[in-house]
């Protein structure tokens, strides 16, 4: 999962969990996210994983 790259479909900030669709098996699947850093992640931004608690948790950043 790390370094896969994704898109926010629900709000990511500091202490609140959110939500990415990433490429998963062929299809694209929704997990839980956090920042990886302090930064707010508004919903259509692109991310990139950097940590993944299994199952469904991802930590992302902003993608460059």
């Amino acid at each position: 999962m790390v370094g896969k790259r994704g898109r926010v479909i629900g709000r990511i900030a500091p202490g609140i969990v959110g939500e990415v669709m990433l490429p998963v098996r062929g299809a694209t699947e929704a997990f839980y996210a956090y920042p990886a850093t302090d930064e707010v992640l508004e919903v259509g931004t692109q991310v990139v994983v950097v940590d993944y608690d299994p199952p469904r948790t991802v930590y992302v950043a902003r993608a460059l």
